[in-house]
């Protein structure tokens, strides 16, 4: 019998099948009546993948103890949350007949995609359990992609075919959960820490990995392909046409970590600047530079970090890379193919930054323009002791409405645009606030004419916050909630105007503002700007934006003249479905 039990444990190691051979001492031993039994198998050698059986029944034995310990349930959406509810693939694309205004003839054929959050089981879960609770956040959903193709019917002139579809994107944890027919991975994002601990330990043991592959953030275009991407994976390739799933984009094995949501094309090479954070093991922050056939990584250099920080974007100039570091807020400067070595650090004061407007080099300066918060709201697990940090965490079942009303208005009340001016030569740091800082005018997810990407450029575009919903939201609820965008806003970075504050103070050097207010109760995600084919002024081109009209439960497509920016939209595209929120879009021409 010993011998058996070493063969085994030998095989285990080299991870072969092994044969298990008739054991004649185990034979004798037996009762007389497995006799027959035993004689029979002797003929009949079991092959088996010790391993592959070991690895099946931990899963089992583990997923039983998830089954039997963890309950699901969806977290209850109320009617101002509705259209945060997840939507069914349609199938097939549907064409698209209702439609106020008319499409521009000069605007490009082409599809506008957005990618958002779309639970693959019914809804956002939390779970309890006898360690507590945990739950989902609304960005944890599986990343499903609608898309709007705008191409001109053959021979019929300025006729417009539109056709819409959605689809999920499959990566490799969706198809886990989809082959299971059920929920499996656990929330982990915040709730109560004993909770969240076991959660994560329970989804590595089970799945290897924390988290689900949610490719639920972005899209974009290299070298006339396609890809989905959320930056806790590598991206998707997507067969635009289908929306289908390709598969990982590795670069040819080059890469096979996390990568940024929001890669930057360098204008002139075409080269693709990427970067990667791994939480868990060194290297934690990698920067790379993708061919622009998209087929090797021309430069890879790991940033010798000595822990894992946030860094959700990275911009370009001409040149150089530039990216953020969270908690003490450090800017970072580096030649494209540059070191760790390279680095050129600017300390500016404690904020977090999501996303970048644009930057750019201006003489001995870099200029970088974002939209920039005093401190972070990223939520955590609940802890024991109180803290003096804003969070999300502060916005809980605990806390009283009013208190509830005036934590969502400090949270979202300081995201505005910020321009930092970094002297290369002699390390100064000269940083701005060039926008009104009234809490009706909170901006976020910028955009630009992509062909300025790392130029000077002269407008940015933003989502404006609606305070008003956000706050009326947290005066009926008590148990979490978003942020919505009630309006677009376009820069004018080189037209200043002057404002006269709450104290009649004046407030000088402040640039000039447009804006588009959407109906009431109406809001946008996936903004993009769609530049003119044979535009020449930097803002000529359309804002287009889905949009949701709660009263009338209706989604939509906004298509808005860029230089007649506070003007009716040239058209309204009625969608045969509701979309619900989501991230960021982008318009892809059919002529790349």
């Amino acid at each position: 019998m010993a011998a058996c039990i070493y063969a085994c444990q030998v095989n285990c190691r080299s991870q072969k099948p092994i044969i298990i051979p008739k054991c004649k001492n185990l034979r004798a031993s037996v009762s007389s009546t497995l006799k027959p039994f035993l004689t029979n198998l002797e003929h009949f050698p079991l092959i088996v993948d010790v391993p592959k059986v070991m690895k099946e029944t931990a899963f089992k034995l583990l997923d039983t103890f998830v089954d039997l310990t963890f309950e699901f349930v969806d977290q209850p959406l109320s009617p101002s949350q509705s259209n945060f509810a997840p939507v069914d693939e349609i199938g097939e694309a549907v064409r698209v007949t209702a439609m106020e205004g008319k499409i521009p003839n000069d605007f490009p054929e082409g599809v506008y995609v957005r990618n958002g959050s779309n639970p693959l089981y019914g809804g956002f879960k939390s779970t309890k359990s006898i360690f507590g609770k945990s739950s989902h956040l609304w960005i944890e959903g599986e990343g499903m992609l609608h898309a709007l193709y705008f191409t001109k019917e053959k021979g019929k002139g300025s006729k417009w075919n539109i056709l819409y579809k959605n689809k999920y994107v499959q990566t490799d944890t969706f198809n886990m959960e989809k082959n299971r027919k059920k929920p499996g991975f656990l929330p982990n994002m915040e709730g109560d820490a004993l909770a969240v601990l076991m959660a994560s330990l329970l989804n590595v043991l089970r799945y290897g990995v924390l988290h689900k592959y949610q490719s639920n953030t972005n899209v974009f275009e290299h070298s006339k392909k396609y890809y989905s991407i959320a930056e806790n994976h590598m991206p998707q390739e997507i067969n635009i046409q289908t929306l289908e799933t390709l598969g990982n984009w590795t670069v040819n094995g080059a890469w096979s970590q996390p990568f940024t949501a929001h890669p930057k094309k360098v204008l002139g090479t075409n080269e693709l600047v990427i970067m990667g954070i791994n939480p868990l093991i060194k290297p934690y922050l990698e920067l790379g530079v993708i061919s622009a056939d998209g087929k090797q990584m021309v430069h890879k250099v790991d940033l010798k970090f000595n822990r894992c920080i946030l860094c959700h974007e990275i911009g370009v100039t001409k040149r150089l890379i530039k990216y953020d570091k969270d908690e003490y807020a450090r800017i970072g400067i580096m030649l494209r193919y540059g070191d760790a070595n390279s680095i050129k650090w600017f300390e500016v004061e404690p904020c977090c930054v999501f996303h970048i407007i644009n930057c750019f080099e201006d003489n001995d300066e870099v200029v970088v323009r974002a939209c920039r918060s005093r401190r972070s709201i990223l939520p955590r697990p609940k802890l024991t002791v109180d803290e003096p940090e804003l969070s999300l965490d502060g916005l809980n079942e605990t806390s009283s409405s009013k208190n509830n009303v005036q934590l969502s208005k400090e949270l979202f009340s300081f995201f505005h645009v910020c321009e930092w001016r970094l002297n290369m030569k002699t390390g100064e740091v000269k940083m701005k606030t060039p926008t009104t800082t009234e809490d009706q005018f909170v901006m976020e997810f910028p955009i630009i004419n992509e062909h300025f990407i790392g130029l000077k450029n002269k407008f940015g575009y933003l989502q404006l916050v609606d305070s008003e919903a956000f706050s009326n939201y947290f005066a009926k609820n008590s148990s979490g909630g978003f942020a919505k965008f009630g309006g677009l806003a376009k820069l004018h970075f080189e037209e200043r105007e002057v404002e006269i504050s709450k104290d009649d103070k004046e407030e000088e050097d402040l640039i000039k503002v447009e804006y588009h207010i959407f109906p009431k109760n109406t809001f946008c995600t996936g903004a993009t700007f769609v530049p003119k084919l044979e535009g020449v002024d930097e803002d000529d081109g359309w804002i287009v934006a889905f949009t949701h009209n709660e009263n009338t439960n209706e989604s939509q497509v906004y298509i808005i003249d860029a230089k007649k920016f506070e003007r009716e939209p040239v058209a309204i595209v009625i969608l045969p479905c509701r979309v619900p929120y989501g991230f960021h879009g982008a318009f892809m021409p059919l002529n790349l």
